[in-house]
């Protein structure tokens, strides 16, 4: 496989000022000697006009001479080459690709919504112009097949896997640098260099979205439920621990039942206690 290597160009503006001389010349014999040998000179200098070529900054020219790759050019600036080289300009220029949101399955098989944003750019220009048909292409479709196969090693969350360390939702730099890993490995056939690759999206996909999110509810409100009870039973032991470490009233297993069941009532009732004054008895 062949490597990227640097051309070195004559510089633009000698060979422009031997070009106009070389045309000069000929029109000058053309006019005064009449000797029609003089056009040959205009048409070899207007000929190698062709060859100036201007290479922007952040611009790199590929040159290909009947088939074989001569070489690349990468410094900017106003440069002659042979005019039968055959000439592709590649942009070295950072560039952002913004993928829209793709429909994949999880490791759990959930359908879900994700997109990828990656930063990159030409680092190898004699990869990119023949090692694949066309680069830019080649990027766009990798990174997405790359993003599909990392939804897959991982689940969205770890409700249905909880055994899972990493998900998608919590894990973001292991996923992140994951599926950076997996790009790079892609796009290197291709020459391309790539700067940072970042989810950007993700979302359970519409038709369980509303199912998911009442799923998540729910799990919150239980675990809501735990601590209020938790928080209620320790706070009826040390009711009942006080109340006979100082001797206030004694009470008998059913008063106890009692008690402790209004105190649960007031402390895991979801609306506020309303009193009824005892006017008779403890016991009516």
């Amino acid at each position: 496989m062949k490597n990227e290597k640097t051309f070195s160009a004559a510089p633009g503006f000698l060979m422009l000022f031997l070009e106009l001389l070389i045309i000069g010349v000929g029109i000058l014999g053309l006019v005064f000697l009449h000797n029609p040998w003089f056009v040959a000179l205009i048409v070899i200098g207007i000929f190698m006009l062709i060859g100036l070529v201007i290479v922007n900054p952040n611009e790199s020219m590929v040159l290909v001479l009947f088939g074989a790759y001569k070489g690349s050019i990468k410094e900017n600036g106003f440069f002659w080459i042979n005019p039968f080289y055959t000439r592709k300009k590649i942009s070295l220029r950072a560039r952002n690709f913004d993928s829209d949101p793709s429909k994949v399955n999880d490791k759990v098989g959930n359908p879900i919504k994700i997109g990828v944003v990656l930063v990159w750019k030409v680092d190898n220009t004699y990869k990119a112009a023949f090692e694949v048909n066309e680069y830019e292409h080649f990027v766009v479709v990798q990174s997405e097949a790359a993003l599909r196969k990392l939804a897959g090693k991982y689940p969205y969350d770890n409700f249905e896997d909880e055994e899972a360390e990493i998900t998608l939702r919590s894990g973001v730099e292991e996923v992140n640098h994951e599926l950076e890993k997996e790009i790079v490995e892609r796009l290197e056939i291709a020459g391309i260099h790539v700067i940072e690759a970042r989810i950007n999206y993700i979302a359970y996909a519409e038709e369980i979205a509303s199912a998911m999110l009442r799923r998540q509810q729910a799990t919150a409100v239980v675990a809501a439920r735990h601590k209020i009870v938790e928080g209620a039973v320790s706070m009826v032991e040390i009711a009942l621990e006080q109340l006979s470490g100082k001797e206030i009233i004694e009470m008998d297993h059913e008063s106890k039942a009692a008690m402790v069941s209004n105190l649960m009532v007031v402390l895991c009732s979801e609306e506020s206690a309303r009193p009824v004054v005892n006017t008779g008895t403890l016991n009516h």
